[in-house]
């Protein structure tokens, strides 16, 4: 019997673990929660400078990646008209593609981002005024 401690989403287990004789498998007989000391918070990551706006940032709403990944394609210019649930960028994340599209009817008044840029969760990828 072998005994192991697990931390799983914060908290700590003591788990005992028996090796069973040729099958390869293995038993969990207990799995308690353990009452451990509190690890040292790590301090917060600083956040990233946002990108640059590569054609200008405008005011008004703003469209933003819902996950990180790479964008593929732009569908609009700065000055064109978008409807509301307008594909207006796809997207590349694990894989797939992802329409991206606006929220808003108006005029596109910025872009914020390129072919090919990697962007991340909560980017601001254009701006619909």
């Amino acid at each position: 019997m072998k005994n192991y401690r697990v931390t799983v989403n914060g908290v700590t287990y003591d788990v005992q673990v028996e090796e069973t004789n040729g099958s390869g498998g293995y038993s969990v007989p207990t799995a308690a929660p353990v009452q451990a000391a509190p690890a040292a918070q790590a301090a917060p990551a600083p956040a990233a400078a946002p990108a640059p706006a590569a054609q200008g940032s405008g005011a008004g709403t703003k469209i933003t990646s819902p996950m990180p990944g790479n964008i593929l394609d732009i569908k609009v210019n700065v000055g064109d008209s978008v409807k509301e649930n307008q594909v207006v960028i796809i997207l590349e994340a694990m894989k797939m593609e992802n329409e991206i599209i606006s929220s808003v009817a108006g005029t596109v008044t910025g872009i914020n981002v390129t072919k090919g840029q990697t962007v991340a969760s909560g980017d601001t990828l254009l701006t619909v005024g």
